[in-house]
């Protein structure tokens, strides 16, 4: 490698991480094609069975050590790959291979694998799974071939180093030594992928997505990686590395003011109150959400409840969780999404149609409303929490008034229902909808006639609205919500809000940038729902810029015909209150905890 380079990605899991590259290849081994007797077959088939229950044994035994070390709910991820590995009918084809065809258990066995795997990768729904797959089938394949000892995640180390491989499983990713695997780089996954969710869990920094990362990067290759602008630097050269030094030295010294902004109001210099609220994906943000000093909860994702699941939450297991979340604030509002099913968020055991486009197909609303033996448990279970708690129902994705009209009509039967029952319920609650697509931009005077609220979800919005996959690294530079088409969209949904004086709120990524919420207020929002870790530093920023500099950001922004203008009218409203250095990019900020200390010694590629 000559000379330095930059690749770019997606952060999926943020801080900074400075080390040489381990460059890892986890590929199936080479099976011989091998053929046995006819009296060998209950032999292959004996190994066959005794090296699925090998795996999945190894498998319930990793699923509870990441309930010990990253939580219950990560553990279930693993739930999924026990099921792959012990499917009957997968199985049964394989025995079917074995007999029929005479081959041995590890012939037969590859030779299925690699049909089902071209399968799921033709499948979009069944993609994001595609990793699980491979996982669970290599890991069959080496006790098949007598390679007992093989663990794909075994890495000894003793000395730091980031992790880059061409995809990872949450099986490598929680077994991975935190102490010396300072950072993951993959050419494979998305934010939404398992390998992701753990590493996020973990507080491991990673960028994934990365094109083409093996052929760039070579063992020992010093690399700078930023998990949340999701960079991968080349052999840095000591100017980078000073750049970071310096970077790293403002925000932890913004970090210090951080601690005190998080016991302040929200509030800015010329007096505009402005509710912080979190969002909370996993239980474990629950904590976080109340310790940064949020007011509630703007939005209660539920997927958490099904992806890698065999089976559906029954309704008891939701209403502990929606009581759970809702005692946690008290009097504060909790906003619930109903299940956004779809794409490649399906139970395992859950029965779903391979569609040619998923994210434009059966999900969200309509899963919830065409399949009401999963939403109608929902609704009980919001209800049942309801009771002397201020919970509130939010739909996704949706695009038709009769969708709001039709969940309302099953709420208030099964608040009828749960009354004739004499089961303690609220007899209904506030029901809004989440605005994430064109459509329901365009209808949102229609909308709010029907709804109690409006709430913005940025990051569908500006994917249905640029047509730009939110998960692909290539079209990273075209998926931002800076741009002109998106700010006219959430100053229209906020008037629409303002007319029929119903609140108005933004749930998704956008709020959670500090200076995005700056130009968030000015065009009219007053309550942004934030991740949890990004609420003291939004709540900073919100008391440093005054609501007449955000009013002056929102009107340039709303003449500007690219994003890269509203970005600058951003920024210049601001640069009067604001060190902009820290907030560099300006979509941007890395996480400030999870920061790690580069070395004052600037050390140099063994590549």
């Amino acid at each position: 490698m000559d000379g330095r380079q930059q690749l770019d990605g997606i952060g999926v899991s943020p801080g900074i991480a400075f080390a040489p590259a381990m460059v890892v290849r986890w590929d199936f081994p080479d099976v011989p094609d091998r053929a046995v007797t006819r009296e060998e077959v209950p032999g292959e088939i004996a190994r066959l069975r005794q090296a699925v229950s090998e795996v999945a044994h190894g498998l319930t035994s990793l699923r509870e050590r990441v309930a010990e070390r990253a939580g219950p709910e990560e553990s279930g991820i693993f739930d999924a790959q026990i099921l792959m590995v012990q499917d009957e009918d997968y199985l049964g084809s394989v025995e079917m291979l074995i007999r029929n065809n005479l081959l041995s258990a590890e012939t037969a066995f590859e030779f299925k694998s690699l049909e089902l795997r071209e399968a799921w990768a033709g499948a979009p729904r069944l993609r994001e799974r595609l990793t699980d797959l491979t996982a669970v089938q290599r890991q069959v394949l080496h006790r098949l071939l007598d390679r007992s000892d093989h663990e794909e995640w075994s890495i000894e180390l003793d000395e730091p180093v980031i992790v880059v491989a061409h995809e990872l499983s949450p099986g490598v990713t929680v077994q991975l030594d935190r102490e010396h695997v300072v950072g993951l780089v993959s050419e494979q996954g998305t934010r939404t992928s398992h390998a992701a969710i753990l590493a996020h869990s973990l507080g491991i920094p990673a960028v994934m997505g990365v094109p083409e990362a093996l052929d760039h990067i070579r063992n020992g290759t010093v690399l700078l990686i930023d998990g949340k602008r999701g960079t991968v630097l080349l052999d840095p050269t000591p100017a980078d590395m000073d750049t970071a030094r310096a970077r790293l030295s403002r925000r932890h010294r913004l970090a210090l003011e951080l601690e005190t902004a998080v016991g302040e109001p929200a509030v800015t210099p010329d007096g505009l109150d402005v509710a912080l609220m979190g969002n909370v994906d996993l239980p474990e943000e629950i904590e976080p959400a109340l310790r940064n000093g949020a007011r509630g909860v703007g939005l209660v994702r539920t997927e958490f409840l099904v992806t890698g699941r065999a089976e559906l939450p029954t309704e008891d297991e939701q209403f502990a969780y929606f009581r759970r979340v809702a005692d946690a604030f008290r009097r504060d509002p909790v906003v619930i999404r109903a299940f956004d099913l779809g794409g490649d968020k399906f139970p395992v055991g859950f029965r779903a149609p391979v569609e040619a486009n998923p994210f434009l197909g059966w999900r969200s609303i309509r899963v919830c409303l065409d399949q009401q033996e999963i939403f109608r448990p929902q609704l009980r279970a919001v209800l049942r929490a309801a009771v002397d708690r201020n919970i509130q129902l939010m739909l996704p994705l949706v695009t038709r008034i009769e969708e709001i009209l039709e969940s309302r009509a099953l709420l208030e039967e099964e608040a009828r229902a749960l009354a004739r029952d004499g089961v303690p319920a609220a007899k209904s609650v506030p029901v809004g909808v989440m605005v994430e697509t064109p459509a329901a931009v365009i209808l949102a005077d229609r909308l709010a006639q029907v709804s109690d609220f409006f709430s913005v979800g940025t990051n569908d919005l500006t994917q249905y609205t640029m047509a730009a996959d939110r998960g692909n690294a290539r079209l990273a530079s075209r998926f931002t919500a800076y741009h002109p088409a998106i700010i006219r969209q959430l100053k229209d949904v906020s008037d629409a809000g303002a007319r029929q004086h119903i609140p108005v709120s933004i749930c998704g990524e956008m709020a959670s940038e500090p200076l995005a919420a700056v130009l968030l207020i000015g065009l009219g929002y007053r309550c942004l729902s934030v991740s949890p870790p990004e609420l003291p530093l939004v709540k900073w920023t919100v008391r440093r810029v005054p609501f007449e500099a955000a009013k002056r950001a929102a009107a340039a922004a709303l003449e500007a015909g690219t994003a890269d203008e509203v970005r600058a009218a951003v920024k210049e409203a601001c640069g009067s209150y604001l060190d902009l250095r820290m907030f560099d990019p300006l979509n941007s900020l890395p996480d400030i905890r999870k920061a790690a200390s580069l070395p004052t010694d600037f050390p140099t590629s063994t590549s």
